[in-house]
Parts: structure tokens; C-alpha cells; sequence
């Protein structure tokens, strides 16, 4: 994929009314080059952006502020869903973003599928986080610690991860849920809800 500078650095130059000439000479770069830039006809060597940007005294996070917000949109279309199975149980990953640098803690969706009998999670540890979930058909106790939860078709929940807990499938049909954790634990059977 190519990122293009070429609108800012030409908004900022004409803003600072400075011509082609006069940046190429601060940036020891040709004219010629900079104007190809600014027409989007060619993509600079990050030494050559970084000498453009001095020249004209841009912020880089201005340059590139175009480039983070097209990168934050992941989408993940419903065939291409990373699945994980264990006896019973279909984990559909829906999404996931990760922890981020600035102290985000990262969060994951899961549409999960647990056949009739069938559970998640255990009885002997949580883990570190928080999950919520949504029941969208079929009924479960959802065990929290020592504490059993009856759910139905449309109730949510949310608890914290770090009691031990499952999820039990007590209809005799498919229980489909929607479910998030935070941190995100991946895809690993066991580890999510």
C-alpha cells in the first residue's frame, strides 16, 4: 500500500508561501523532485521526507496522521474468521485489537458455538481481565466462582476473569454467544471464556 504526502507538503508550502525553488534548496533536493512529490508522482526516500519536512518545518504526526487512521480499521469478513475448536466448542474470532503502546489494554470478540453438554472455561482458575458477553440463542448457567447464572436468549453479563468460570450449554441445542475478553488471551481453548 502507498502513502502519498504530496497535498500536505503542497498545502504547507503555499500556506508559508514558499516556492518550490526555496524548499528544494533548504532540503538539498532537486525542484524538480518536490514538485513530483507534491503531485503524488513519486513516493520519497524517508531521508528526503525527513529533509522536505525541516525545510518546511512540518510535523511528522501531521504527515503521517492520514496513515493512522486508515491503519485502526481492521475488518475481519465472516469467512475469512480465525476458528479454534475444542470438544463442543467453536470459537469465531469476529475481532481483536492489541494493547497499545499508550496503556490501552486490548479487547477481543468471539462468537462462540458450544453443542449441547458442552462448556467453556473451568473450575479451577480465572485469569487476569474482564469479559461481557450476550446470549443470542440457547440457554446457559454461567458458573462465576461458587455462583451460578441462569441465561437466556438475549441476556448479557459481564464479570471479572480472575474467579474461575465456565460457561455450560444446559439446552439441547446450539448455544450461540457473543462474547468479549479483555486482555485479549488469542485463540487458545481454555484461555477464553
Amino acid at each position: 500500500m502507498k502513502y502519498w504526502f504530496g497535498d500536505k507538503i503542497r498545502a504547507v508550502r503555499e500556506r508559508k508561501s514558499a516556492t518550490l525553488r526555496e524548499v528544494a534548496q533548504k532540503a538539498g533536493v532537486s525542484e524538480s523532485l518536490v514538485s513530483q512529490i507534491e503531485r503524488n508522482r513519486v513516493s520519497p526516500a524517508i531521508d528526503t521526507l525527513l529533509a522536505i519536512a525541516d525545510a518546511l518545518d512540518i510535523d511528522l504526526e501531521y504527515l503521517f496522521s492520514n496513515y493512522k487512521k486508515e491503519r485502526s480499521v481492521k475488518i475481519v469478513r465472516s469467512g475469512e474468521r480465525a476458528l479454534t475448536s475444542r470438544p463442543g466448542v467453536v470459537y469465531g474470532r469476529l475481532a481483536m485489537l492489541e494493547p497499545s503502546p499508550s496503556g490501552g489494554e486490548g479487547i477481543e470478540a468471539y462468537q462462540i458455538e458450544i453443542d449441547p453438554g458442552a462448556s467453556t472455561g473451568n473450575d479451577e482458575y480465572g485469569h487476569e481481565g474482564a469479559e461481557l458477553g450476550l446470549v443470542v440463542d440457547g440457554q446457559a448457567d454461567l458458573v462465576v466462582g461458587t455462583a451460578c447464572y441462569r441465561l437466556e436468549p438475549g441476556d448479557s453479563v459481564s464479570f471479572a476473569s480472575s474467579f474461575p468460570h465456565r460457561l455450560i450449554n444446559i439446552s439441547d441445542k446450539t448455544l450461540r454467544v457473543f462474547w468479549v475478553v479483555t486482555p485479549p488471551k488469542g485463540a487458545a481453548p481454555g484461555r477464553t471464556p
